[in-house]
């Protein structure tokens, strides 16, 4: 089975919405573990918008990346600049890193319709990248 890492800045958004999709689409393929270089808890509307694609991330909690030093990684994807450019050094020599950075709803302002408009813009995002990594590497 291969170990993913999906790594962001507080393990609060966009690192658990691309969590739940590799969880959704590649099963007992994998053992997803997201985490972040800080710890902000589960990000309310992402929480939301996930439960609208029929994801239930309510049981994820905000890991920081330390937690998991120990774990054999095969694929590391960082999803934010921030991360990928202040991430400690994960010894992983034999993992694939990928970067992409993904657009930061939870740093929008706005009524609450945009807000959701903005997560649902992150999270399709989010999904075609998903989708695109699980077709090449799984």
């Amino acid at each position: 089975m291969k170990n993913i890492l999906v790594l962001c800045t507080g393990n609060s958004c966009r690192s658990q919405m691309a969590d739940g999709y590799l969880q959704q689409m590649l099963g007992d393929k994998a053992s997803i573990y997201s985490a972040g270089i800080e710890t902000h808890g589960i990000n309310p509307g992402a929480l939301a918008t996930m439960k609208k694609e029929g994801i239930d991330i309510s049981g994820h909690t905000s890991n920081n990346v330390n937690e998991y030093q120990n774990i054999d990684w095969h694929y590391i994807i960082t999803v934010c600049d921030h991360a990928f450019e202040n991430c400690p050094f994960i010894a992983a020599p034999n993992a694939l890193r990928m970067h992409h950075n993904f657009y930061d709803p939870s740093r929008f302002k706005g009524t609450p319709e945009q807000t959701q408009v903005a997560f649902a813009r992150a999270r399709e995002e989010i999904k075609e990248y998903c989708h695109e990594f699980t077709a090449k590497y799984f």
